[in-house]
C-alpha cells in the first residue's frame, strides 16, 4: 500500500462498495481495493480483523468525502435539491437495499429469497419512480450527477440480478441508461474490480 493513499475495503459487487467506487472516481482520489468477501467463510466482513477496523461491519464514506473533497460536489447548493438528493438516497439506501442484502436474504431462507428481494424492490421503486418523474433532468435530480445517482445505479443492477420486470418504471430505466455511459460509473462497475471472478469480467 502506498503510504498515504485511500484504502477502501470493498466486495466487488457491495452496493454499498460501489457507490463509494463512483464517489471516489468522480472526485478523481486515487485509492488502493483490499477486497472483503461478503460470502468466503461466512463473511470476510465478519472477521475480528475487520470489525476492529469497522465495529459496524458496514462503511459510510460518502457523506465525509463530500466535506473533505466538495469538488465536484454531490450535494447540490439549493437547498430544495439537497432535500431531494438525500430523500432519494434515504429511500435506496436505507428503504430498499437493506431489505433484499445478502443478511436479510440469509435469515428469510433460501425458497423465499428471490420473492422477498423482488418484493423489496418492487414497493421501493414504485415510490421512486413517482418520486423521479418531479426530481429528475438528464439524472436523478435535475442535470448534475448527485449522490442520488450513486445510489441509483448498484440499486437497479440489483433489481436486474433479481429479475424484477423494470418496464413499469421508464424515468428509472432511462436515467440508469445515461449514467451507465459516464466514466465514473463504469470504471466503477462489478465487472471490473479487482476481486471480480473471471466468470463475471466484461
Amino acid at each position: 500500500m502506498q503510504a498515504g493513499k485511500p484504502i477502501l475495503y470493498s466486495y466487488f459487487r457491495s452496493s454499498c462498495s460501489w457507490r463509494v467506487r463512483i464517489a471516489l472516481a468522480l472526485k478523481g482520489i486515487d485509492y488502493e481495493t483490499v477486497p472483503i468477501n461478503l460470502i468466503k467463510d461466512g463473511g470476510q466482513q465478519f472477521s475480528k480483523d475487520f470489525q476492529a477496523l469497522n465495529p459496524m461491519k458496514q462503511l459510510a464514506i460518502i457523506e465525509y468525502l463530500e466535506e473533505t473533497r466538495p469538488t465536484p460536489r454531490l450535494l447540490p447548493q439549493d437547498p430544495k435539491k439537497r432535500a431531494s438528493v438525500r430523500m432519494i438516497s434515504d429511500l435506496i439506501a436505507g428503504g430498499i437495499q437493506p431489505l433484499q442484502n445478502l443478511s436479510v436474504l440469509k435469515q428469510v431462507g433460501e425458497e423465499i429469497q428471490l420473492t422477498w428481494a423482488q418484493n423489496a424492490i418492487t414497493s421501493g421503486f414504485n415510490a421512486l419512480e413517482q418520486i423521479l418523474q418531479s426530481t429528475a433532468g438528464i439524472y436523478c435530480v435535475g442535470d448534475e450527477v448527485t449522490m442520488a445517482d450513486l445510489c441509483l445505479v448498484p440499486q437497479v443492477a440489483n433489481a436486474e440480478r433479481f429479475k424484477v420486470d423494470l418496464t413499469p418504471y421508464p424515468t428509472i430505466s432511462s436515467v440508469n441508461k445515461r449514467l451507465l455511459v459516464l466514466e465514473a460509473f463504469q470504471v466503477s462497475h462489478p465487472c471490473r474490480q479487482p476481486d471480480t471472478p473471471t466468470e463475471l469480467r466484461a
